[in-house]
Order: C-alpha cells, then sequence, then structure tokens
C-alpha cells in the first residue's frame, strides 16, 4: 500500500524555540522520500522521527538562509555514513550554488553517496516521472523558489463492470495500457481518478507563484511566520501572515493547509489556528514538530477540483 505522509522535522522560523527545531519537511509519496529545507538539526529530527538517510531520494531547498539550509551538512554527510545506494537529487536556486557547494563540503569525509546537483534558474518542471515536480519562483529578499508535486490523472477500474465484460488477471493491465481490448474501451470498465497535489511555500510575500504552487492542492504546506497584527512586518522582511496563507488556500480550492515556520515572537500557537479559521473551512493543521500529516484521499471526480 502507498504512503503519502508529512513528516514534520521542525517549525520554527529563524531562532529555534525549545518546543520547535528550525525547518525540515520529508514528504513520503510512495517509494520517495522528498526532504524539503533542513535547517539545522535536521539530522537528529530524523532520528527522533524515525526517518533514515536510506528513506531520502530528494533534497529540495527553497532558498539559502539559515534556518531553511544549515542542515544540509549533516545530511548529506549522513548519506555516505549510511552508504546509501540510490542516486539522490537536490534542487536549489542555481543562484546559490555556491552555497550549497560551501555546505556540501564544509567539513572533511569520505563521499560515497551519489548526490546529484540540479540547480534551478527559472521556473518549469524540474523533475518528471510517476510525478512531476516543478518550482516556482517567490518573492523574497533572496532568491527563493517553492515547490509542486502533480501526480498524473488516472482511472479507477470497476471490478464490476470488468466481470460483467470478462476481463481478468493480466487482460486488466493490457487493457490499461492500450485503452481498448476486443471491444471494450477503458472508458467502458473505469472511471476518472485525479492525481493529488502536493504544494511546498516557504519564505515570501503574496505573489503570482504563491498562487500557482497552491492551485487546487491537496495538501499546502505554506509558512506563516507572522500573525495578522504584524503584516507590515511580514511584508518588509518577505514572508506572510496566517491570515494570508488561509486566504491563499480558500482563494485556490486547497483541500488541507499546513501552517508552519512559524516567528518565536508568537508562543500561542492556537492564535495561527484562529486566524486562519477565519479564512478558511477546510482542514488546517497548525504544525508541530514531528508531527505526520497524511495527504488526503484523492478526490472522487475531477469536478471536485476548486473546492475544499
Amino acid at each position: 500500500m502507498s504512503t503519502r505522509e508529512l513528516v514534520v522535522l521542525g517549525t520554527a522560523s529563524q531562532v529555534p524555540t525549545r518546543l520547535r527545531n528550525q525547518n525540515g519537511y520529508l514528504l513520503r509519496w510512495d517509494g520517495e522520500g522528498i526532504l524539503f529545507d533542513p535547517g539545522e538539526g535536521t539530522q537528529r529530527q530524523m532520528l527522533r522521527a524515525g526517518v533514515a538517510a536510506t528513506d531520502i531520494t530528494r533534497i529540495c531547498v527553497t532558498h539559502f538562509h539559515g534556518d531553511h539550509s544549515l542542515g544540509l551538512p549533516g545530511v548529506i554527510q549522513r548519506l555516505s555514513l549510511d552508504k546509501v545506494r540510490h542516486p539522490v537529487h537536490a534542487h536549489f536556486p542555481a543562484s546559490g550554488a555556491h552555497y550549497f557547494e560551501r555546505l556540501r563540503h564544509a567539513t572533511s569525509f569520505y563521499e560515497q553517496a551519489d548526490l546529484r546537483e540540479l540547480p534551478i534558474a527559472a521556473d518549469g518542471p524540474i523533475a518528471t516521472g510517476k510525478f512531476t515536480l516543478e518550482a516556482r519562483r517567490l518573492s523574497h529578499p533572496v532568491e527563493a523558489f517553492g515547490y509542486r508535486l502533480t501526480e498524473p490523472d488516472g482511472r479507477t477500474m470497476l471490478p464490476g463492470k470488468l466481470a460483467e465484460h470478462g476481463i481478468a488477471g493480466p487482460d486488466i493491465a493490457r487493457l490499461q495500457r492500450e485503452g481498448h481490448l476486443n471491444g471494450v474501451a477503458l472508458t467502458d470498465v473505469s472511471t476518472p481518478r485525479p492525481g493529488q497535489r502536493f504544494a511546498f511555500v516557504m519564505d515570501t510575500r503574496l505573489c503570482d507563484g504563491v498562487y500557482a504552487l497552491a492551485e487546487n492542492a491537496d495538501t499546502l504546506v505554506i509558512e506563516s511566520t507572522f500573525l495578522a497584527e504584524d503584516t507590515h512586518l511580514a511584508r518588509d522582511f518577505g514572508h506572510l501572515t496566517a491570515q494570508q496563507a488561509a486566504r491563499v488556500a480558500a482563494e485556490s480550492g486547497v483541500r488541507q493547509l499546513v501552517l508552519t515556520h512559524f516567528s518565536q515572537r508568537y508562543p500561542e500557537p492556537e492564535r495561527f489556528l484562529a486566524e486562519a479559521e477565519a479564512e478558511f473551512d477546510g482542514e488546517i493543521v497548525v504544525a508541530a514538530d514531528l508531527e505526520r500529516v497524511q495527504v488526503p484521499k484523492r478526490r472522487s471526480s475531477p469536478a471536485d477540483r476548486g473546492a475544499p
């Protein structure tokens, strides 16, 4: 059975707290493990959360501020220490390639892992296969990109219809591949199955990229560094408020909103929830360190897109 869940490794912003480590998020998506923004302390948080280095197949860095990237040296060295056999692809803004190089080789170690650097210079797809991973430029004092994972639409086979037409065993796979079998069309024995969508938005002001990433996402993980009372600070420092993040979710047809990247100035997480609930009536998660968030089940039909 496939696993699609977000393992939250850290939820603080620039300054960690007693309860919140700096950023770190592992998305388990079937056989992939995508590590987003490993901040300082990520390697230890992985241990606490039951995440192994061998789980990581991709590393996605939104930008090169310390709370989003200072965990890279430990994670990269752990890939070699644990002798990870599969390639690990690393995506990050091309303008910060010199930072990635310094972090990758911050200290001496015996590099054995196959870490493949794939810098991002523009909006668009950065990986394709069972899903498409794309990047979109955000608005922050340094160059930053958000990420979006899109699963292709498919079809759900209907056992009753298959039996009615006498299709079973290997013939089912053949029908799925070819679209027709012995006068039976794939559409006769199946229904549309919308693909799932996951979006990851970190440090940014409101901009077109935020909305492009969030559009019809099943899960939107988004920074909410500030509360609405400090909107001017959010704008000045290139961040969002919980209110703004929730409005984006409401306007974009998001189903599950995951708020994170909280400023240490707010010790009460319930304030973020209250602010978001006033704008968005879908599922809201105020992320906590070491929490596991399940990606919602697929929508029942393509027509459901646009409604939480």
